[in-house]
């Protein structure tokens, strides 16, 4: 079978990886992929949201299954764009359709769906720019922290947490009338601080049957100890040793078989993944958000723990089969530690070598944002490479991969030493 994965970040590389392991794998390409992904696949240089040019791409190469890694295009409606066009509708296309991905695409969206079908998430109120006084007054009836949530794609930047009141307001108010984070913030949701611990749940669903993968938990933000600006993600660990039985059996009981039925009562076309950001207070979880498509670098944990032929797991999706499937689970655990370039999330330049890939053992590096350039392996982009390593505990599998870290070096390369810290 020929493959095509759209996106260019270290979950695409991990698709990448597990697709290549696969004998029903005939070719694989990766659009735009990177570094990682040209040495085991064929990168085409189209963008992910330039459907023609990614319906050429499938009608030239013959493929036959397309994985969408990235938001972006589920947002703006790839898997319509495939069902409604003739030559494409018997693709099988992994990805939500269009109202699907509203559960991502809206904030707002998102929270109207939990509140309909009964999932227990955070009390909130969504504003505009003509509400931005009825925010602020909203605002003083919260405790504090306050937390301020652009409502569309702001690429995982679009969440502030506040301790301060005014600050609060004064950001509001950036985000309303000053366009802090462009359109995304164009409405703004403020919730209730929920105190607990996180962790994400991974659901494969094809709309009306779903499988839970392994649990993940990544580590959002820049400094040790979690302090300082919010990242697309430093790190991550899989399983989370608190998601214990008792746990996952609420979370599947009240709010993965809510969302699925949810979707199935609202007629919504839905073949692919619905990553559940969940937080536990007093051994409850609460819904944070949805995301439409595979987290970035919990991939990176997550599918190489899963045994399942990727290709026969998304075939049965597609032709709504998935129970026709047992997944099969790696019983150790994954950690991944991200290596990101000075600067980041703010400012950095791009263009370092990297330099001592050859001499990583027993872990896997994935790449993010890489590019081969005359022979050589250079950084382009803000998170750079995840160093991935399995063994019987996340300790273990974290020493691996910081032990494999020494090996590697770029200029300015930062990574957190700290990943795992309060499990």
């Amino acid at each position: 079978m020929n493959i095509l994965i759209l996106g260019s970040g270290g979950r695409e590389h991990t698709f990448a990886y597990k697709f290549s392991q696969s004998k029903r794998c005939e070719k694989l390409f990766v659009a735009p992929g990177n570094a990682g992904t040209a040495a085991i696949a064929t990168n085409i240089n189209i963008k992910p949201t330039d459907f023609e040019a990614v319906k050429n791409c499938v009608v030239e190469n013959d493929i036959e299954m397309v994985v969408v890694g990235p938001e972006d295009p589920l947002v703006q409606g790839i898997a319509d764009y495939f069902a409604e066009t003739a030559e494409l509708k018997n693709v099988m296309l992994i990805g939500p359709s269009k109202r699907g991905a509203l559960l991502e695409g809206s904030k707002q969206r998102a929270k109207e769906f939990m509140m309909q079908h009964n999932i227990p998430t955070a009390a909130y109120e969504a504003f505009t720019a003509e509400s931005l006084e009825a925010g602020k007054l909203f605002l003083e009836k919260l405790n504090p922290p306050y937390v301020l949530k652009a409502d569309g794609l702001a690429a995982g930047k679009g969440v502030l947490i506040l301790k301060d009141l005014e600050e609060a307001k004064q950001e509001l108010e950036n985000m309303l009338a000053h366009n802090k984070f462009g359109e995304a913030s164009s409405k703004v949701v403020i919730e209730e601080f929920l105190d607990g611990i996180e962790l994400s749940v991974f659901v494969l669903t094809d709309g009306k049957n779903y499988k839970i993968l392994p649990t993940a938990k990544d580590y959002k933000r820049i400094g040790e100890g979690d302090t300082g600006l919010n990242t697309g993600g430093m790190g991550a660990i899989s399983p989370v040793l608190f998601a214990d039985e008792v746990l996952m059996k609420k979370i599947e009981e009240r709010i993965v078989k809510p969302t699925v039925n949810g979707l199935s009562e609202e007629n919504i076309d839905y073949k692919g993944f619905v990553f559940i950001g969940l937080i536990k207070v007093n051994n409850e979880p609460y819904v944070i958000e949805y995301n439409v498509r595979m987290g970035d670098p919990e991939t990176e944990v997550v599918l190489p723990r899963i045994k399942n032929d990727l290709i026969d797991l998304f075939e049965a999706t597609f032709h709504k089969k998935l129970n026709d499937i047992k997944i099969e689970i790696d019983e150790r655990s994954a950690a991944t530690v991200m290596l990101v370039s000075g600067g980041y999330p703010e400012d950095y330049e791009k263009g370092k070598e990297i330099s001592g890939l050859e001499n990583v053992e027993d872990s896997i590096v994935f790449h993010a944002g890489t590019k081969s350039e005359n022979g050589k392996t250079l950084t382009n982009g803000g998170r750079v490479l995840a160093v991935t390593s399995l063994d019987t505990d996340f300790h273990k599998a974290l020493k691996k991969s910081y032990q494999n870290i020494e090996k590697l070096s770029f200029d300015r390369m930062k990574y957190r030493s700290d990943i795992g810290f309060d499990l």
